[in-house]
């Protein structure tokens, strides 16, 4: 182990209590830190310049399918993943969030440890995935992003991350134009996230064949992954004394995979057309997705240990693979496993973390592999999984799946009917369209109008018009959605009509819209029809044009149906002049709001244009609200001012009559009988919508149960007192009200901390209010839907703690840290299972940034003689001094957050007496 010149830090390294960044577990045995003295390693003896032992990669496959709506460019609600919005939501919440901050807990469940495992796992995370996170959690991408920087400073330059196929496309099944661009799209965006060239990319399914191999060596890709029943046989290189090594067959799985292979390409030359691969150790890797290996850190290093080779060779890769999600989504909780094997089950054993370029660049392959001509580690026949009725993916033999390969061929033959489009009619725009394809990966990370303007300059022939350019990036979104169908988990499964393969064909029937809008051509029917030899297992559907006119026709969107959606919401938004409407970009060129009675009528105009075609429309709406559900709304095209004034004077005299029978008669002479209505909102305004229209009625009905619980309060108490049933009425009326109480001292008690006028702490008043409450509603038995204040209450804490060590007061810090303990308190009186993993993270950090600094401060200096009790320190980026009480107010606070900080509270306590 690392000699530190003093006792207290080598204890509190054990402890883990020290800056993770610094503490790094791919030194053989060792653990270093940033204020410590440790041991020299020359380069001879140095693993990470020398191959020398054992060395462990854990690869992580993260991904997610592209599950935005085509039209929108967002994901809408998806029931199924509740309570979380979508399933990239709550897959984020359960894994991808938990492995950027995963805790190592001592025995009595506190943290002593905060991993980022992406600074330790070899991983790739696909583009469709990588870009959701940026979106919508700008801390997690920003940990992903320095644990690659942070392996690429450990290792030599050779970072964690690594690309993979842009949107998860069977590789073989690719023609070979696909190929390249799936390749290039794949690089391109990895380079816009980490940075720098990926060294190795991550192939769909691995899914690979040797036109495949050819197009990765052209594009600079070095290494791959793949499972061992990939392989079909493997030799030494040869060498001067053996120039004719023996072939081992190996098909049967049998490869060693402690070992990396070089892959030739057959006709190729031998000093540069190859790449190299590794293979994951396959036993080893299904116990992590189907057994309990992976629940116990012991248990599963001690699995990885079984595979060490005891031939006396110099050095050896134990590698392993599985799909990221199973790290907290598939196996809740295990990213802690992973964590603690990182942090000490590794280096225990005298083990390397690496990853697969670090490990080439120290150990290149000495043996070479030819693998079988088409393979995928998910399907035992191929790659038929996403193309024929193989059984992989079944229900058990209860559904077939012969719907695969006319599906296939329906989307084979609109992509090459796509090609004929695009190549035809991208010649009158682009030099070369088959190149503006291949960088339009860059106009899909950043859509500004600028960057836009410089990719055509770069492609155009000439300079367009507004309507050739909105024809020109129609053509590249055509070719994009024509990627997105071919997303191979619309084969994956057993029947054609779940999301997945509903959403391929969504991307399809998309594609097909933006042909006819550029070409004129007329594709759908045709595509239909092939649909129709794809059988359905479920008898609604009978087949693949079943589900398309069910699932994708009726959930096409134009932009009609856009104005229709920003007219209604209207009534109860105040828009502004420009407004974005998903990827719309709604200008409000006229707006006038009447109302007669019961009645509302809106009428104006819009200007919708498209974020992503930039094509555009100028509308003009009438709105009206009846009352409650009922709306009826029109749109047409602008026909000029003297047109939409006549309209405007017709319709607005209409309603003086106080008449929704006239107004809608109205509406129909001018704008025609098409019409549209709460239903034809997206959803996730729907809701919104829906929930205002119930507002005033919940009000009135909380007030009754209210009433009706005060009334009967004393009743209520007997019942439970004499421990009868309650009548259901009034235990529904306590809970209702109570519930609605929490909410509403919740609510307050935010509003109250938010203001910046109010000196911290604030008025415990709310607090002392939802103690009672609590205590009411336990003796009343009361089961109260408080989903709403548990994240009030959450953030409540974190911002109480957050002003807590960044406002700091030592003057303050004891009344601080009372309401702090109380809001923790109330949530567990309030049954609320709070997650304080935020206030964790946020403590953790500044424990290790500023508290702990200042304690070794201390301590040294005590050490040295000084009177520690009388020693005044400042905390990073503070003028305020703090003195020993004060540090040690700072550590009680791990306590109260499941933070370990006993051994610090000691030791400061040492001082004191």
């Amino acid at each position: 182990m690392t000699s530190h010149s003093d006792a207290f830090t080598s204890e509190h390294e054990e402890s883990g209590l020290i800056d993770l960044a610094e503490f790094s577990p791919s030194r053989k045995g060792e653990a270093t830190h940033s204020g410590s003295i440790t041991t020299q390693v020359s380069p001879g003896n140095d693993p990470l310049q020398t191959a020398l032992g054992v060395y462990v990669t854990v690869h992580g496959h993260f991904y997610q399918p592209p599950r935005e709506n085509p039209y929108l460019d967002a994901i809408e609600r998806q029931p199924s993943a509740g309570p979380f919005h979508d399933w990239n939501e709550r897959i984020h919440h359960e894994c991808y969030r938990p492995n950027a901050f995963a805790r190592v807990l001592n025995d009595q469940g506190e943290v002593t440890g905060i991993v980022n495992n992406y600074e330790y796992l070899s991983f790739n995370i696909g583009p469709t995935l990588m870009n959701w996170i940026e979106r919508h959690d700008v801390e997690v991408y920003q940990r992903i992003v320095e644990a690659d920087r942070k392996s690429c400073d450990r290792l030599n330059g050779h970072g964690n991350a690594i690309a993979q196929v842009y949107n998860h496309i069977i590789m073989p099944l690719a023609n070979e134009r696909d190929k390249y661009t799936q390749i290039r799209w794949g690089k391109a965006d990895f380079r816009s996230h980490f940075g720098r060239d990926p060294e190795g990319m991550w192939l769909a399914e691995a899914a690979v064949d040797y036109p495949t191999v050819e197009a990765l060596i052209a594009e600079g890709i070095r290494f791959i992954v793949l499972a061992p029943s990939q392989a079909e046989r493997c030799r030494p290189f040869p060498r001067e004394h053996q120039p004719h090594p023996q072939w081992h067959e190996v098909g049967g799985g049998q490869i060693d995979p402690t070992r990396p292979y070089r892959c030739f390409l057959p006709g190729g030359n031998p000093n540069y057309d190859y790449i190299d691969i590794f293979f994951y150790d396959g036993p080893i890797s299904r116990d992590m997705g189907f057994s309990d290996v992976l629940y116990n850190s012991n248990h599963f290093v001690g699995r990885i240990g079984q595979a060490v080779r005891g031939d006396q060779r110099p050095a050896q890769v134990l590698s392993v693979a599985t799909d990221g999600e199973t790290f907290g989504h598939h196996k809740g909780g295990t990213e802690k496993t992973l964590a603690y094997a990182f942090l000490k089950e590794f280096a225990n054993r005298g083990w390397t973390v690496t990853n697969f370029a670090h490990y080439l660049s120290i150990h290149p392959p000495t043996w070479e592999v030819e693998l079988k001509p088409v393979t995928a580690w998910s399907c035992a026949h191929g790659v038929d999984r996403w193309q024929d009725d193989c059984g992989c993916g079944g229900e058990g033999g209860v559904w077939h799946q012969k719907w695969r390969r006319p599906l296939r061929d329906a989307l084979d033959w609109l992509r090459d009917q796509l090609i004929k489009v695009y190549e035809d009619s991208g010649k009158k725009f682009f030099r070369d369209p088959w190149l503006a394809r291949d960088e339009y990966i860059q106009v899909m990370r950043d859509r500004s109008a600028s960057n836009i303007e410089r990719f055509m300059i770069r492609h155009r022939t000439r300079k367009l018009s507004a309507a050739d350019q909105v024809d020109a990036l129609r053509l590249l979104e055509m070719q994009r959605h024509a990627l997105l169908m071919y997303t191979s988990c619309g084969w994956f499964f057993e029947e054609l009509s779940r999301p997945e393969g509903v959403q391929i064909l969504r991307y399809a029937a998309r594609a097909l819209e933006l042909a006819g809008d550029v070409a004129g051509v007329q594709l759908e029917k045709g595509f239909i029809k092939r649909l129709g030899t794809a059988p359905s297992n479920i008898e609604y559907f009978r087949h693949g044009s079943g589900v398309y006119r069910h699932l994708v026709t009726t959930a096409q969107i134009t932009l009609e149906q856009v104005a229709a959606h920003y007219a209604i919401s209207s009534l109860f938004t105040t828009y502004p002049s420009e407004h974005r409407v998903y990827c719309y970009t709604a200008h409000q060129l006229d707006y006038q709001l009447q109302r007669m009675g019961s009645l509302t009528l809106a009428v104006g105009q819009v200007q919708l244009v498209s974020e992503i075609t930039w094509e555009s429309t100028h509308l003009t709406f009438a709105v009206l609200h009846l009352g409650g559900w009922d709306f009826h709304c029109c749109i047409q095209n602008f026909s000029g001012r003297r047109d939409y004034s006549r309209l405007k004077e017709n319709l607005f005299a209409a309603l003086k009559q106080a008449s929704a029978a006239q107004t809608i008669l109205a509406m129909n002479r001018i704008f025609g009988d098409q019409s549209y209505n709460l239903q034809n909102l997206f959803e996730e305004e729907r809701h919104r919508i829906m929930q205002l229209l119930t507002q005033e009625t919940l009000l009135r009905l909380d007030q009754l149960y209210t009433q009706v619980y005060r009334d009967n309060y004393g009743v209520l108490m007997a019942f439970h007192r004499d421990k009868l049933q309650v009548p259901q009425e009034l235990q529904v009326a306590a809970e209702i009200a109570l519930t609605n109480r929490a909410i509403a001292s919740l609510q307050a008690l935010e509003q109250e901390m938010s203001d910046p006028t109010t000196a911290p702490p604030p008025c415990l008043s709310h607090i002392a209010e939802l103690e009672a409450i609590a205590t009411e509603a336990n003796h009343l038995h009361c089961h109260l839907n408080l989903a709403a204040g548990k994240e009030i209450l959450e953030r409540l804490i974190l911002r109480s703690l957050w002003n807590l060590l960044h406002n700091f007061r030592p003057e303050a810090i004891a009344d601080e840290m009372k309401q702090l303990q109380r809001l923790l308190t109330t949530g567990k009186q309030l049954k609320l299972a709070l997650s304080i993993d935020r206030a964790q993270e946020l403590y953790f950090s500044f424990l290790q940034s500023h508290i702990l600094p200042v304690c070794v401060d201390l301590l040294q200096r005590q050490a040295q003689g000084q009177s520690g009790d009388k020693l005044q320190f400042h905390l990073k980026d503070s003028a305020t001094p703090i003195n020993l009480n004060g540090l040690q107010q700072l550590l009680q606070l791990g306590p109260v957050l499941l933070v370990d900080t006993s051994d610090w509270l000691v030791q400061l306590a040492a001082i004191v007496s």
